[in-house]
């Protein structure tokens, strides 16, 4: 976070990284969001996309890995799809994620990481993603 930017600067910088991350389906559920809280909605944009997601040092796959295992372990699984579909959005492979639910079923428990799975499994479906196909590839 740059101190000497002014708020307005802070929620045009998150809008263009949530923009980056999830396009316009992201800008929708922050519209929503802002729709029925605005002050909540300026602030999850200013300083969560803003402030967070758009500082250097760590990458926007980086920063979704860290956001997913943090979900998984919160037990948070209404967020997930938002935060795969956006891992996907920046590069992350669909084995990375699957991999990060793998890990965190050692640390978070499988319960957790079996919900994970699942929104992973729809993310998936949504986006045409099949893993059979991809693993034939990745053997041949």
């Amino acid at each position: 976070m740059n101190p000497n930017q002014t708020n307005q600067e802070r929620y045009a910088a998150g809008i263009d990284t949530l923009q980056t991350m999830v396009g316009e389906q992201g800008l929708q559920v922050m519209s929503r969001i802002s729709e029925f809280f605005p002050d909540f909605g300026h602030t999850l944009v200013a300083f969560g996309f803003g402030d967070l997601y758009a500082r250097g040092v760590l990458d926007l796959k980086q920063r979704e890995i860290i956001t997913i295992t943090s979900l998984i372990t919160q037990g948070a699984m209404e967020q997930l799809p938002f935060h795969l579909h956006a891992a996907l959005n920046v590069g992350l492979l669909p084995e990375e994620i699957l991999e990060t639910i793998l890990h965190c079923g050692g640390y978070a428990g499988f319960p957790k990481a079996c919900g994970a799975l699942e929104a992973a499994r729809k993310v998936f479906a949504e986006r045409g993603i099949t893993l059979a196909d991809r693993q034939a590839a990745s053997r041949d």
